[in-house]
This record gives C-alpha cells, structure tokens and sequence, in this order.
C-alpha cells in the first residue's frame, strides 16, 4: 500500500482524506442513504482539495466526455482497456469532481482508468490527472441553465486541450464542434463516429462563417477549417480502422449513435495497446449502462429504458422507440439536474408515433402533454410513471425518460418487483 501511494502522490493530509472518505461511505450505506461513492469523493475534496491528482497520477487514463453518450462509452472504452488490466472507472455514472475521486479510490491499485467527465469539467480534471487520452463525443446544445450556451463549451475545451500537447485525442470529425475543439491539438486520432444532429453547428465556431455539407463532408466557407479525413470509420456492418483494418461489429446495444460511440472507445483503446479484434468484443459485449436499455418485468408489462437529456439524446432515443411496442410512457421532470428550462421540448420532432398509446408523465407531463398536442400525438396523462405504465395495455411497454424521471422510476421498479 505504501509503495502504491508513493506512486500515487498521496501524502498524509491525502490519507487522512482517503481514510475519511471511507468512514463517510460506510456511514452512508448503514443509513440506508445509497452506496456512499459521492458523500466520501466530497468528504476527500473538503480534507485535501488536491486529492483528485493524487489519485490520478500514476494510472494511464482515458477522459471521455461531449454531451451525450459519455456514460455508454465510458462503459465501452472500460471493458476494452480491461482486455490490458485493472480499470478504475464510475459504476453510476457520477461524472464531476466527487464521483472521480470515489471510482479512482474505489480502484486504488487499478493502473489503467476510464473515467466519464462532466464537459465543464474536462479542463481542471485533465489538468489533475494528466490523460493520455481524451474521447470528445459530440457537443450540443444542452441545459442552459446550468452550462451555458454550446460555443463557450468548445473554447473552453479547446483551451483545455492546449495544455496538453501529449495526450492523444480521440475526436469525432462528423461533429463541427468537436472538431473546431481538437483541431489545432499536436496528436488527434479522427473518427467517423457520426452525428444525427447538426442544429447546433450551423455557422463555424472559429469565423462564424456558414459550414456547409456535401454529403458526409463539410466544410467553413471562410476559412480552411473543414472536415478532417477519418482513421477510423464505421457502416451498418463493420469497423474500419488503419493500415486496412477492417473488423464485423455487431454490438448489444441499440441505435446508430451507440455503434459510433463503440468506434470510439476501440479506438481509444487500441491508442493505450489493446488490440482491435480484443478491444470490438469487449465493447459489443456491453448490453447495459447503468439501467439504460435494460427490461424489467413489471406486472403484466415488460418495459424496457431509455434515457434521454437534450434535443440531440431525445432525438437519438426516439429513433430506438420499436413501432411494433404495446405502449410508450414519455417521462419528464424540471429538476435542477434535468435543467430548468423546457424549451427544449419544441426542439424535438414527437411527430411520428400515430400507431403507439403514448402516456405523457413526470412532473411536468402537462408541459409534454402541450407539445404532443401540437405534434399531433394522440396521448393521455398521467403523471406518475408507474401508474402511466399500468395505464398501458399489457405486453411490451417502452419508456423513454430524463435524468430524475428516468432515476426516480428505475428506483421505483426495483421496490415493486423487490415486493413482489
């Protein structure tokens, strides 16, 4: 222990730190208040703010963050680098400050870390923890309220990626904002991991000049700043990497955005040593992240979860929706995490479900309810979720919901078949 500290850097006010952390979190979970990961991160921060370093250094890590789908390709790039070795890397998907410091403590010894990061985050954290390497996702117009608006998020990542001239960045070049952030950095392993949406990279983000498309390529008309040629790219069938490499991947998970999300965390595998072939069936082998996409049993109903956060997740989400399904529950709180705001709602097409008992729940199911009426979606609503899935026809069920909505019903289920 003593001589992996020293690796470590962690030094007596550290583990005092460490040590506190491990009291709050078996306090926690004696109180019945959940696992105790976040209360010791945040107990550790509060004794030695400079903890998060002290954790980090030492380890090979991989920071992936862009506005969705960073907890699938955190899980994804997890099991691939796990083909090399011990990998620390969040459970539960707590992506600021408090839930690194848990997951790097949970798995002390672990030299090889996967580590989800909040986009906000990504600069001070990759400072802490020196990467070698950062998967930038997508970027999108996400809670206003809490993030601000989406080109102040690539600079700041942009500025970011600056002071470390090292670390091998692993960016997707069909997203113009992504790519504007990884562009001037020394190494950049580009990916074609796709993007279905483009709403928020109409103009450059370095002149303001109009980006325009030309099939998958685009370009800014005022500058020379266009899109990269990929390393990796992917079809419906198969992974296409250097050198001619070209591998079937057939994953668990659903969705487009999922297969480009697998492209990505192969490549920044195979960039830390795994191999290809080893790193595609570690990633394909992940059918379940965190209760998203998993199926559970509730009465006469099977539902199954999706999760959704912004406009570019719901759109994505909505795509999964089977149009054979019994009945689809659309949940939405306004919580602090969920972000305030609504608007959002009129961003997304609600448009296509002329076949499906929709049921509009959560707390604000009446401000859903208002947008499926101007969709044209005929529904009902009711705003508790378990009773919007038993109000259903039995069989199949989909239920796509936000952050809190999604947590709060995922929560709710496991008591009633726990009861059961």
């Amino acid at each position: 222990m003593v001589e992996v500290g020293e690796r470590r850097r962690i030094g007596a006010r550290g583990r005092v730190a460490l040590r506190a952390a491990e009291l709050a979190t078996w306090a926690s979970r004696k109180a019945g208040r959940g696992k105790g990961s976040m209360i010791g991160g945040l107990v550790a921060l509060k004794i030695d703010p400079n903890i998060l370093g002290g954790l980090g250094r030492g380890r090979r890590t991989v920071i992936v963050t862009g506005t969705n789908g960073k907890s699938t390709t955190t899980r994804m790039t997890a099991a691939a680098l796990a083909t090399l070795g011990d990998v620390a890397t969040q459970a539960d998907g707590a992506n600021m400050d408090a839930g690194i410091v848990a997951a790097l403590h949970a798995h002390f010894d672990a030299e090889l870390a996967a580590l989800e990061v909040d986009e906000l985050h990504v600069p001070h954290v990759s400072d802490a923890v020196d990467p070698a390497a950062i998967v930038l996702l997508n970027l999108s117009r996400d809670q206003l309220d809490r993030v601000g608006e989406i080109n102040m998020i690539e600079r700041k990542l942009r500025a970011g990626l600056a002071r470390h001239p090292e670390t091998v960045v692993i960016a997707n070049c069909d997203d113009v904002l992504v790519t504007s952030a990884a562009f001037d950095a020394p190494n950049v392993v580009w990916v074609a991991a796709g993007g279905g949406w483009a709403g928020d990279s109409v103009s450059c983000p370095r002149t303001g000049e109009p980006i325009l498309w030309e099939g998958e390529h685009w370009y800014s008309t005022g500058s020379d700043f266009k899109r990269p040629t990929p390393d990796w790219w992917l079809d419906d069938e198969n992974l296409y990497g250097p050198d001619g490499l070209v591998l079937p991947m057939k994953l668990s998970l659903p969705g487009k955005a999922n297969r480009g999300n697998a492209a990505q965390a192969v490549a920044a595998a195979v960039t830390l040593g795994a191999s290809a072939e080893d790193a595609v069936a570690a990633a394909s082998s992940v059918d379940e992240v965190a209760g998203r996409y998993s199926t559970i049993q509730y009465g006469s109903h099977s539902v199954r979860m999706l999760l959704a956060k912004n406009p570019a997740g719901w759109q994505e989400a909505l795509s999964m929706i089977d149009p054979t399904c019994d009945g689809l529950v659309i949940a939405v709180n306004g919580q602090v995490p969920d972000g305030e705001d609504l608007s959002w709602l009129w961003d997304v097409r609600f448009e296509h479900f002329e076949n499906v008992a929709v049921v509009a729940a959560g707390e604000r199911a009446t401000d859903l309810g208002v947008r499926l009426l101007y969709a044209g979606s005929q529904h009902t609503t009711v705003a508790d979720p378990l009773q919007a899935i038993a109000s259903c026809p039995p069989g199949r069920i989909e239920v796509l919901a936000n952050y809190t909505a999604f947590r709060d019903l995922g929560r709710a289920l496991a008591r009633e078949v726990k009861d059961v």
